[in-house]
């Protein structure tokens, strides 16, 4: 047994023993220890150094809120981890861990030289000495900044273990397993919702897990927890999700869930995941995280050995392991006599409770006094001693003065400044907190998703405000969520009645310049930093935030905000929610970069999307190109043919017959809403309100620069449904673009966007053949000139298939795009290739589609436009809606430089040598004589060989290009320099004929 386990007490598995090493010494725990618990167990408290000082650090919390803890973790072979927090750490056979940040050794470390210079390393210190000299910056300055950054090691290997990830709908998500959670969860399993009940704990229990006093219904409080998790594991309808983290909480209650799946065994099954990723979205969300023990602030209060008072009570009751021999416990709290009076009852010496406040509850003294322990009433902690680890505290009345101040040697100091609820989960919601001054602490407010908070994360303290208010909320979620439910009670014995107060940093009695008391521990900010900045005119948390760097270490000022929100409130002589609080933000902890990837690695990183027809074309000889995320075929070559032949048959074929073409990857929006045609207006260049169902358009996007973005086809299905085709590279694009602006600029409009490229394979179908091709295979429209014009879009069959029907062409025949569940692509497509047989039907790729639709001047966004081209400059001004008030970019068209004469604008070229074909981005001049380096104009965005005009196209962008119709310009070459003369973009049928031929 370890020096410091106490016998038979806590959860732990004494029948499984477990041996691991921290910094090459092999220790021994229990199954169920963290590797914080097990290294207290056997006497150790130095961990590692801190950020900016180098100071020696203890273990100072139990949970994920831990800021010094920060350890590396080496599983074998490339399985290595930094900043691994102890505390969340379970122990397992072989586990090797280290401490980090120190050279050569913990003990020994070089850089505490920082400690002794603080002076020079204030708040801001590096905004003041990496000015000047400026020429100092790259070779000195940097490179030192660069080798001190960061606490741990990364590692150098790739990561060899396995992610996984899932989507999970539920009615009720609870999010932690203490009291309130429990009683949530039970309360809507009852009712028959479905429930997933998540908790970053390896046991389920919260603080159940670490109380012993109170009891409920009758029993123990872990009786109560024992029968609570038998009744929900027994129920279908409710997944309980331990060593589970909710690290971001979205819109429309979509929560991400990383749950550790193989960490705590010693060696993980083959193949099986090391972490999942959940996202999960919830009808109901309950937030049952509980609260965070606040630290006290006075000097020396970040040594080894000092941790806060609730950590001490959970090792020894959770863990069975005392946190010394000799304790004191300095606090503001009735929550840390609850420490002291189990550590007393566990045979540990506590010499003496020191409580900042002038009254204290009498029971609770009695208690203390009956157990042997002094009770040092109105006193404060002014300073620590200790290298390695606290040996004694410096006390003193609060309102007394030096003479009377007193050393009492200890070998562990407990402190405890009250509780602050963890709010991050709702804060990322962008609810709104109110104030509560009892306490000094924020609570949720207003509510954005519907979520409900209970137990101590809304401030209810106590184990039966926190069943009661469970108990409610899961009752509550479940009707909400439309089941019958109602709220249990519960009764709890024994509980006692916790308060206290909230003190800023605790007075020092010595030189207050050399005093360090710390509020955050990792990134060794102090209370005198703190006020330093608001000295040098910070007001703003913020603003204090990033200078101090406060509540910017891995543990986001989960310990330290609170402490420093109430010292930047003095300093600045204004109420604490006055000063405000800074932004949670996603993860809740660190994250593995693993789980975000989830199965999204090496082949799969960068995935190879292929469309339902993408087989057919591969057994028929295609040869392919990667277009976006896309495989596409790109040519179709028969025997002896090279691509150029290839294509010019394809060419020819659609153009004297019919063309197939898979035009799946297309990207597909469904629009819907009775506010649809509304959005779209405000979207995109063209009006929309006067389409009519059964019509389709062409429509531009631009940015808010006014420039290019995307474009497409658009058809109006119904008044409040439109189909939505953008680019291919822009899918993605254009729906988080929507989204966006219909989340913050528009969202008082209703309209639903979902992507449906996926759902809708599309097969092109080109040529005066055409409609002679499909008639036969059609259902349900009436494919003649009258009924089903160009630019119309049907619902019908095809093949007795579902099908969405656009006339449409992007090669300037008669064209048709076959929109069909994806599932029946292929079959349709080889329904259509069979049918076309007497037709002269020909699968053509990408390249012949690039050739037919330049030969018409049609464009594809990012080949002939760049980023910086207007819908004018493109030669699409008739695509703007002259008379709309508004629409995306609209106001950037009309600033001087956007409608200068002489930008870049869209034009045809036409080589003197019609043989000649230009090399796609070859610089254009117009003046091939002038000296090196020459001014370029433009340059060349499309190149073909046209086999219906038996020469070669280009398409350019060319200063003034509009204005410069019949010049000749000219394109150096190496070796030679090419002349073309400046033409419209329409090659090929100018008047369109060939569209209802």
């Amino acid at each position: 047994m370890s020096a410091f386990r106490v016998a038979n007490r806590g959860r732990v598995d004494y029948g499984r023993p477990v041996a691991f090493s921290f910094n090459g010494r092999t220790y021994r725990g229990f199954q169920g220890d963290t590797v914080a618990s097990a290294l207290l167990a056997n006497g150790v408290h130095l961990v590692g150094r801190s950020f900016k000082y180098h100071r020696p650090r203890g273990i100072l919390s139990a949970g994920s809120e831990e800021p010094n803890a920060l350890l590396g973790v080496d599983r074998g072979g490339a399985r290595t981890e930094p900043n691994t927090r102890a505390t969340v750490l379970e122990i397992s056979e072989g586990l090797k861990t280290r401490s980090q940040n120190h050279w050569p050794s913990l003990e020994r470390d070089v850089g505490a030289i920082n400690d002794t210079l603080s002076v020079l390393f204030s708040a801001g210190f590096y905004y003041k000495t990496f000015m000047w000299p400026k020429a100092f910056w790259n070779k000195v300055y940097e490179p030192v900044i660069r080798g001190a950054a960061g606490l741990g090691k990364s590692p150098v290997e790739p990561d060899p273990d396995v992610y996984s990830s899932r989507f999970a709908h539920c009615d009720v998500l609870v999010v932690g397993s203490g009291p309130a959670g429990l009683a949530a969860a039970l309360e809507a399993g009852r009712s028959g919702a479905t429930v997933m009940l998540a908790d970053e704990q390896a046991e389920f229990g919260g603080s159940l897990l670490s109380e012993t006093d109170a009891g409920i219904d009758g029993g123990s409080g872990w009786d109560w927890l024992r029968t609570a998790l038998g009744e929900l594991a027994g129920m279908p309808n409710v997944t309980l999700l331990p060593r589970t983290t909710a690290i971001g909480y979205y819109h429309q209650n979509f929560v991400g869930l990383c749950q550790r799946l193989t960490d705590h065994l010693p060696s993980a099954p083959e193949g099986a995941p090391r972490e999942r990723m959940w996202k999960v979205r919830a009808t109901q969300v309950v937030l049952a995280q509980g609260s965070i023990e606040r630290p006290l602030v006075f000097d020396g209060n970040d040594r080894p050995g000092v941790m806060l008072a609730g950590a001490a009570r959970t090792y020894l009751n959770r863990y069975g392991v005392r946190v010394g021999d000799e304790v004191v416990v300095v606090t503001a709290h009735d929550s840390a006599w609850l420490a002291a009076l189990d550590l007393a009852r566990a045979g540990v010496r506590v010499s003496a409770i020191v409580d900042v406040r002038s009254s204290v509850d009498a029971a609770l003294r009695s208690e203390a006094e009956a157990a042997g322990i002094e009770v040092l009433q109105g006193w404060t902690a002014t300073g620590t001693e200790g290298r390695l680890r606290v040996s004694s505290v410096r006390v003193l009345p609060a309102n007394g003065g030096a003479a009377q101040a007193r050393t009492i040697a200890c070998d562990a100091l407990l402190m405890s400044g009250g509780w602050t609820p963890s709010l991050h989960l709702f804060s990322h919601t962008q609810g709104k907190l109110a104030w509560r001054e009892e306490g000094q602490m924020f609570l949720p407010s207003a509510y954005r998703e519907a979520c409900r908070c209970a137990g101590a994360g809304n401030g209810e303290f106590g184990l039966a405000n926190a069943l009661g208010a469970g108990a409610a909320a899961g009752a509550a979620a479940a009707a909400d969520a439309g089941f019958a439910a109602r709220a249990g009670t519960y009764r709890v014995d024994g509980e006692r009645r916790l308060t206290g107060v909230t003190s800023r940093e605790l007075p020092t009695d010595g030189n207050a310049l050399k005093a360090k008391a710390f509020v955050d521990f990792q990134n060794d900010v102090t209370a005198k930093d703190i006020r330093l900045a608001v000295r040098e005119g910070f007001k703003s948390i913020e603003h204090i935030k990033r200078y101090t760097t406060n509540g910017m270490a891995t543990d986001q000022g989960k310990i330290s905000n609170i402490n420093g929100l109430a010292i930047a409130a003095d300093a600045v002589g204004r109420p604490a929610p006055a000063v405000g609080l800074t932004t949670f933000r996603p993860p809740y902890t660190p994250t593995t970069f693993g789980a975000f990837c989830g199965y999204n690695r090496g082949r799969l990183f960068d995935v190879t999307r292929r469309t339902s027809i993408d087989g057919w074309a591969e057994e028929h000889g295609a040869v392919f190109e990667p277009v976006a995320l896309w495989r596409r075929a790109w040519y179709f070559p028969k025997a002896g043919e090279d691509m150029h032949a290839a294509v010019a048959r394809e060419c020819r074929a659609t153009r004297e017959a019919v063309g197939i073409f898979d035009a799946s990857t297309l990207g597909k929006i469904e629009i819907v809403g009775p506010d649809a045609a509304e959005f779209l207006n405000l979207m995109y260049t063209n009006p929309w309100s006067k389409l009519e169902p059964g019509r389709s358009r062409y429509g531009v996007l631009l940015g808010e620069d006014g420039f290019i973005r995307d474009d497409g086809v658009i058809g109006r299905l119904s008044r409040d449904r439109f189909h939505v085709t953008t680019t291919t590279g822009g899918a993605a694009r254009v729906l988080n673009m929507m989204e966006d602006y219909l989340q913050t600029e528009f969202p008082e409009l209703k309209v639903w966007l979902t992507s449906t490229t996926e759902q809708w394979a599309v097969i092109a179908v080109n040529g005066p053949a055409s409609r002679t091709l499909l008639e036969p295979l059609i259902e349900g429209i009436d494919l003649s000139e009258e009924w089903f014009p160009h630019m119309s879009v049907a619902e019908g069959r095809i093949c007795g298939v579902p099908a969405r029907l656009f006339r449409m062409s992007f090669t300037g025949e008669r064209g048709y795009e076959v929109n069909v569940p994806a599932r029946f692509g292929r079959a349709v497509w080889e329904k259509l290739v069979e049918a076309g047989q007497p037709l002269g039907i020909t699968p053509y790729g990408t390249e012949t589609m690039h050739v037919l639709r330049a030969e018409k001047g049609y464009i594809i966004v990012g080949q002939d436009t760049d980023g910086t081209l207007t819908p004018d400059d493109a030669g699409l001004g008739w695509a703007i809606g002259k008379a709309k008030p508004d629409f995306v970019g609209k106001r950037s068209l009309s600033r001087p430089d956007m409608v200068k004469p002489d930008r870049k604008q869209l034009v045809g070229l036409l080589t003197e040598d019609p043989a000649t074909i230009l090399e796609e981005g070859a610089q254009i001049v117009l003046d091939p004589d002038q000296p090196v380096p020459m001014r370029m104009v433009g340059h060349v965005t499309s190149s073909y060989w046209s086999v219906a005009l038996g020469r070669s196209i280009a398409l350019a962008v060319v200063e003034g290009g509009k204005g410069r119709m019949g010049e000749t310009v000219h394109i150096p070459m190496p070796g030679r320099t090419l002349r073309a003369q400046v033409t419209g973009t329409v090659f090929f049928d100018p008047d369109n004929k060939r569209l209802s031929a």
